[in-house]
């Protein structure tokens, strides 16, 4: 079988690592670059990661949407602070019959890609991944890397025949993933962490390692964790009592990290607040579940960005 084209829309810490390593197995890849455009032209991508060091020293690199060519799949790893751009930056790799796999962080973020190529043309996942960019193309993966994505839907769906093919092509190019038939599981266990941690980090001004460490701030995290489990539920999603340990496990194992939220607040980028807290909250709300300190945490986020930002 035929091995499909990708094309990575923001080739960051999250798509340049995914992007370079179906290109590593031989993929057609085309990256969308910005600032780091001139350079990767000229040198490459070079990658160091848990999963083997590799440099490519030619990639097909784009400063312009409009020069993609139609992809089969479309890799989503933009910040969604971004996502007023998807209506010009989309449709170039979708023209054809291509699917789009959004791998935003956040809740019900792949409505803002389905507006625009249709709701029966979109996936979603998360990536459980601890991974920067640290200079221009130049990405340094961390810890853990494993996505999991499904079809797009207010509820669980079936395993689609080109989820499974999409599946199939990243675990031969060395990514862990597994495809879902649950997708709003998945992002709502992804929120048991992005939410405290994410969160945390920037109002305690904090690494993971820190957070994991101070009793008082682990006890506001469970505590945020409880009430995001809580606002699952009155979605209608029931995630098993015992992830929320595992979140706190899996972050005390993990290598000292700053969050991408802290990183984007350290460098004066907008946070994503809609999509991992207000889009959320909006959810829970509508249930009937009120999450107060994920609204306090929200709000002070908020306030921090926009004190940031004057």
């Amino acid at each position: 079988m035929t091995k499909q084209s990708y094309a990575i829309i923001g080739s960051g810490a999250l798509g340049g690592l995914y992007g370079a390593l179906l290109a590593k197995a031989g993929h057609e890849v085309h990256f969308l670059l910005h600032s780091d455009y001139e350079f990767v032209k000229q040198h490459g991508l070079t990658v160091e990661s848990i999963w083997g060091d590799f440099h490519l020293p030619s990639v097909h690199a784009h400063n312009r949407a409009e020069s993609i060519p139609p992809c089969d799949v479309t890799l989503l790893a933009l910040k969604t602070t971004n996502n007023h751009l998807l209506e010009k930056l989309l449709p170039p790799s979708t023209c054809g019959a291509g699917v789009v796999l959004c791998l935003q962080n956040g809740l019900d973020v792949e409505s803002d890609a389905a507006a625009i190529v249709g709701n029966d043309r979109v996936l979603g996942g998360s990536c459980f991944l601890c991974s920067n960019k640290v200079g221009p193309g130049h990405i340094r993966h961390l810890d853990q890397g494993r996505i999991v994505f499904g079809e797009w839907g207010p509820t669980a769906i079936p395993i689609s025949e080109r989820a499974r093919r999409i599946e199939s092509e990243f675990q031969s190019a060395g990514i862990e993933v597994n495809a879902t038939h649950d997708l709003p599981m998945t992002r709502w266990r992804k929120l048991l962490w992005n939410i405290p941690f994410n969160g945390l980090s920037v109002v305690l001004n904090a690494s993971t390692k820190e957070l994991i460490e101070d009793n008082n701030s682990v006890a506001l995290a469970k505590r945020i964790i409880n009430e995001v489990h809580a606002g699952a539920a009155g979605c209608g999603v029931m995630i098993p009592e015992m992830f929320k340990e595992k979140t706190m496990e899996a972050t005390r194992v993990m290598v000292p990290y700053d969050s991408s939220m802290r990183l984007d607040y350290l460098a004066g980028r907008p946070m994503e607040i809609d999509a991992i807290f207000r889009r959320p909250l909006a959810a829970a709300e509508r249930a009937g579940v009120m999450m107060p300190a994920v609204a306090t945490l929200a709000d002070q986020l908020s306030f921090l960005g926009r004190k940031h930002s004057a």
